[in-house]
């Protein structure tokens, strides 16, 4: 049997933050596979759309028997399960699942890219990824998590929350 490893890209800002991470982390177990490492939880400033709360980040190292496409389908569910509402690109939202990594694979589909083709230019998604993952190699870029954070040149805030 194949198994994937998988970095998935946690983010909320609407209602109660933490529970809602949770509830996916949890949810994420049961339907995609066992989580192997959490990064920790970090506050960042909003990308892409400012004017909107701040956003608690989390990324999660998952062990999975599914294709990536499924993966995919399977965290949009958990999405639509804990209430997130597509409403605009980069808007507010009560939950958001990113698939940012699975293993070295790359691939461009209309559904689908991997690795995550933001990923190198975003803070809140390279400071918990190389919190846990700091020598993965970027398939394309063929840098480091910790390398791409070092250059990336994202100004937005990105700091460890604590309650």
């Amino acid at each position: 049997m194949t198994t994937y490893t998988v970095f998935l890209l946690l983010g909320a800002n609407l209602g109660d933050r933490v529970a809602t991470l949770q509830q996916a982390q949890e949810q994420i177990r049961v339907d995609v596979g066992p989580v192997l490492q959490q990064s920790s939880l970090y506050e960042t400033a909003a990308w892409g759309v400012t004017d909107q709360p701040a956003f608690l980040n989390q990324v999660l190292k998952v062990l999975s028997v599914f294709p990536p496409e499924e993966i995919l389908e399977k965290t949009q569910a958990i999405e639509n399960r804990l209430g997130r509402v597509r409403r605009e690109k980069w808007g507010s939202r009560v939950i958001d699942i990113d698939l940012l990594y699975v293993d070295d694979r790359v691939q461009q589909r209309d559904t689908l890219t991997i690795p995550h083709p933001f990923l190198h230019e975003r803070r809140f998604t390279l400071v918990p990824l190389a919190e846990i993952a700091p020598d993965f190699v970027h398939p394309v870029f063929q840098k480091t998590n910790e390398q791409l954070l070092a250059e990336c040149q994202d100004t937005g805030e990105v700091k460890k929350w604590t309650p």
